[in-house]
């Protein structure tokens, strides 16, 4: 007998997009829980004291304890998040959250609990990039869930260097899905509650503010007023939930002290490649010449190649850097964007203007960590599956992005890790991104009606069978020289300096590796602002 064959709905509902998307949580899962014995960074020990803290003190001494080093420096819904959390790690070792003993505590127990909630509360993830996708066809879904969930950045950062920004970008992406869907109110909302988790996802406000006062209140004076003190409500409550507690015990002050400690200096200890690296490398240069021609500079208190941050002066030629210069900064980057947005608010542009709001915070931002980039990233994956010049820009800017999270993982053993990961993200994003416009291509000629139409339109058979493969997948020959340097500044760095050099000059492969990459995204920058600028 032979096997019965399945109805068209049956084997639609066997591979039905949900149920696909859960299998690839399910092989990043089994990767996060082959990392869990790797290194940890001192992260691990910032959220766990934070665990500590939240569970055994009064609300009203969450942000003053300083019994660990690692104070609390999130807003309050992320305090409660850990508060949340507490509970269940109490329940499975109760050193984990006493504020004395499990300082540095570092048993199994406290690693695998630790490593499981940021599996568990990747979820966000998975719900965000699907409510983005679940409109576009499975082929497409399935290239930008391989791109998200697959992040070899994420695996990096937050599985092996140990953060939660799965999560946190994952409210990100529901938010963007929302504004997609022209549910601006649902949109502003989950975007105030991400804020309310971590502040520094507020570069991007401005583009929100500016999008939602003219795409949701629009429509006459009455209807634009109404709708502005509806909005403004919603963000408003969210804000109450938060920070109402603290306002009511007057320690907004401590509270804002804290999220914003200005005083850690510019640059973090490990630059992050963004401009300031270039303003740093100008200063230095034109300080050694200045020496060599006899001129007496003096060295700065606070030396960047040295890791320190603080308030004293890291520069000797070149004027010192502020705060409000940043964001004034920042600001003026962002003024296209924002004037396109004004303009024009289309809400199928809201993610790319999102994606370029936070590449500008990173370059032009104060006192940027180097993970900051899967801010913009992650977001531009779900662009990138629509155009062979969007996949041609992530598949740069995500191979040099995770290239310079590299240093994060210094340990050894972790060395093949982060090359394996980054290799097979490339491959997988080159098979992808081929296939998804090769076929694409295919499809355009199949639909143009007549075959002699379809010669015609490239000038004969032998020409449509190489237009259509250029008009694939391809890189152009900048990208492919400067992906070139970057091998050539990983062996360099990593085999040919300690070979030559030693102990010489140790800081210069991480200052190499943070000049280059930082080239490839100022790239990656300009090449959002020239779309942005031409954009209709």
């Amino acid at each position: 007998m032979g096997k019965p064959k399945l109805s068209s709905k049956q084997v639609h509902n066997s591979c039905s997009p949900k149920t696909t998307i859960w299998w690839f949580y399910l092989v990043s899962t089994c990767i996060k829980v082959l990392l869990f014995q790797t290194y940890h960074s001192t992260d691990f020990e910032v959220h766990r004291n934070w665990l500590a803290l939240t569970h055994s003190l009064p609300l009203s001494r969450w942000y003053f304890n300083e019994t660990s080093p690692w104070t609390l420096d999130y807003p309050p819904l992320f305090a409660y998040f850990e508060r949340f959390l507490s509970f269940f790690a109490s329940l499975i070792d109760s050193q984990i959250v006493h504020l004395q003993e499990g300082l540095n505590y570092s048993s199994n127990t406290v690693v695998y609990f630790q490593r499981v909630t940021v599996v568990l509360s990747d979820l966000s993830l998975l719900y965000g990039v699907y409510r983005l996708t679940r409109n576009m066809d499975l082929r497409k879904q399935k290239l930008i869930w391989s791109l998200v969930i697959w992040s070899p950045m994420l695996f990096i950062v937050d599985h092996v260097h140990f953060q939660y920004n799965g999560f946190l970008i994952g409210i990100l992406l529901i938010s963007l899905s929302y504004l997609e869907e022209g549910r601006d109110l649902m949109g502003g909302f989950v975007f105030a509650v991400l804020l309310c988790f971590k502040h520094l996802f507020a570069v991007a406000a401005p583009v929100y503010f500016v999008y939602l006062l003219r795409h949701y209140c629009r429509g006459g004076v009455l209807r634009g007023s109404s709708h502005l003190l509806i909005m403004g409500g919603t963000v408003a409550s969210v804000f109450a939930v938060a920070f109402g507690p603290f306002f009511y015990l007057g320690q907004i002050e401590q509270v804002i002290r804290r999220l914003f400690p200005f005083g850690r200096g510019l640059c973090h200890a490990y630059w992050a490649p963004n401009f300031w690296v270039f303003y740093i490398m100008t200063d230095k240069g034109l300080a050694f010449m200045l020496r060599k021609l006899g001129v007496d500079i003096k060295t700065p208190a606070a030396s960047f190649t040295a890791g320190l941050v603080g308030d004293s002066s890291p520069f000797s030629i070149l004027p010192q850097i502020s705060p409000i210069v940043t964001f004034i900064m920042v600001l003026l980057a962002l003024s296209p964007c924002l004037l396109k947005a004004w303009k024009n608010p289309q809400p199928q542009r809201i993610s790319r203007w999102i994606v370029y709001a936070y590449t500008c915070g990173f370059l032009f931002g104060w006192h940027v960590h180097e993970k900051a980039s899967l801010h913009f990233v992650i977001p531009l994956s779900i662009v990138a599956a629509q155009t062979p010049e969007d996949a041609r820009h992530y598949f740069l800017l995500s191979i040099v992005s995770c290239y310079s999270l590299f240093p994060l993982l210094f340990e050894a053993q972790e060395y093949p890790i982060k090359v394996l990961l980054l290799l097979l993200h490339s491959i997988l994003m080159w098979s992808g991104f081929s296939a998804q416009f090769y076929d694409g291509a295919k499809t355009a000629r199949v639909a143009t009606g007549h075959k002699k139409k379809k010669i015609d339109q490239f000038g004969s058979k032998g020409g449509s069978s190489a237009a259509l493969k250029k008009r694939g997948f391809s890189v152009g020959w900048i990208e492919r020289v400067y992906l070139v340097g970057l091998v050539v500044v990983e062996i360099w760095g990593q085999f040919l300096h300690p070979l030559l050099l030693g102990d010489k000059l140790a800081f210069a492969p991480l200052m190499l590796i943070s000049i280059y990459c930082a080239f490839g995204i100022m790239y990656s920058w300009i090449w959002q602002l020239r779309s942005i600028v031409k954009s209709v």
